[in-house]
């Protein structure tokens, strides 16, 4: 099934559900854009590398490129994420049910992202859409356990993996520069972090992109009623990638600066070095994760590695207490937003 631009307008305009889907998913691209995009970048704003204008420029134009080109080599995490809830055969409620996982996961993102805690809107996503799949089915066959297997392997080994690395390649680059002179390591360090950070961002848009381009194509589908069409033929339009990644780009450039400081400032105070080294974890863990269809979060990966070069040190050079913080808002992140989903399902449903 190949959707064309000219088949979605037409859907719009018959039913006002998948109207109301496709704001609300562009909300969440765009509140993506700005909370998630300026992790990868925010390291290079601590260092002095980048000033925070030239950041969020540079973060935008690269997490475009990631979703526009990565999409096209491997759209496995698209799939996953397409599959990752099972609906019935009512057009209807399938759509409302839609709409209403994804208010759950807007209200959620705009709270984190108002307090300025960095959260993931990935799992935001598959966490709201699953607990209204689940109202809507009444029990868990609402959901695809083997797709969430995928999710749960990237929450737990992906973020222990761009721990380990950023604390192993921290240890290496100090291990070979350690006799080299500091002034000269230093200026190679801005450049190599910037390179790193940038191919970070083009990582998080072949992650992040693709998962709201799923989400709408489903609202198509389910609005068409061929979602077994789709989920056999999987294809996505070229003006869908461009459409995602043009918005989130825009969110990164108008919001993306509160993320910025909570990141570079707060979590951990990191040298031009261990920049280099948590961008390299992390963008080695998102590629991987992309091209074996495992959807993460690029915050979960960023942060873990930021904490894995802070801690090679010593522990005390992370600041635990926003540390946990975030890391407690990534765990309530599955059941609050799978509650909220399941709520307003349930609400809708009985109003419409």
């Amino acid at each position: 099934m190949s959707v064309t631009f000219l088949d979605f307008i037409n859907n719009l305009i018959k039913t006002p559900s998948l109207l109301i889907t496709t704001i609300l998913i562009s909300a969440v691209m765009y509140i993506n854009g700005c909370s998630d995009v300026p992790n990868a970048i925010a390291t290079c704003v601590s260092t002095r590398s980048l000033t925070p204008k030239k950041a969020l420029i540079l973060a935008s134009v690269f997490n475009f490129f990631g979703v526009l080109i990565m999409t096209f080599i491997s759209s496995k995490v698209a799939e996953t994420v397409f599959n990752i809830a099972n609906f019935g055969n009512d057009t209807s409620s399938n759509l409302i049910t839609l709409c209403s996982g994804l208010i759950g996961i807007v209200v959620w993102c705009l709270l984190a992202w108002y307090f300025g805690i960095p959260t993931s809107q990935s799992h935001s996503l598959l966490a709201g859409i699953s607990g209204a799949a689940i109202a809507l089915k009444g029990n868990l066959s609402g959901i695809n356990l083997d797709e969430w297997k995928k999710v749960l392997f990237g929450l737990i080994v992906i973020n222990l993996l761009a721990f380990f690395m950023g604390y192993a390649i921290t240890k290496i680059i100090e291990k070979i520069c350690k006799n080299m002179d500091r002034r000269k390591t230093n200026r190679f360090f801005k450049h190599t972090q910037i390179i790193g950070a940038l191919i970070t961002c083009f990582m998080n848009g072949a992650q992040d992109g693709q998962k709201f381009i799923a989400i709408l194509l489903l609202g198509v589908a389910l609005s068409s009623g061929n979602i077994n069409s789709l989920s056999t033929n999987f294809t996505i339009p070229i003006w869908l990638i461009l459409y995602a990644s043009t918005l989130i780009a825009i969110g990164t450039i108008t919001g993306g600066l509160k993320i910025i400081k909570t990141i570079g400032t707060k979590v951990a105070k990191v040298e031009r070095y261990q920049g280099t080294a948590a961008d390299v974890s992390s963008a080695i863990c998102l590629l991987g994760s992309s091209i074996t269809g495992i959807p993460v979060s690029s915050t979960h990966t960023k942060n873990s590695a930021v904490m894995g070069v802070a801690a090679s040190r010593r522990l005390s050079n992370v600041n635990w207490i926003t540390a946990r913080n975030m890391i407690l808002t990534w765990i309530f992140t599955f059941p609050c937003c799978g509650l909220l989903g399941f709520v307003i399902t349930k609400v809708l449903i009985n109003v419409f």
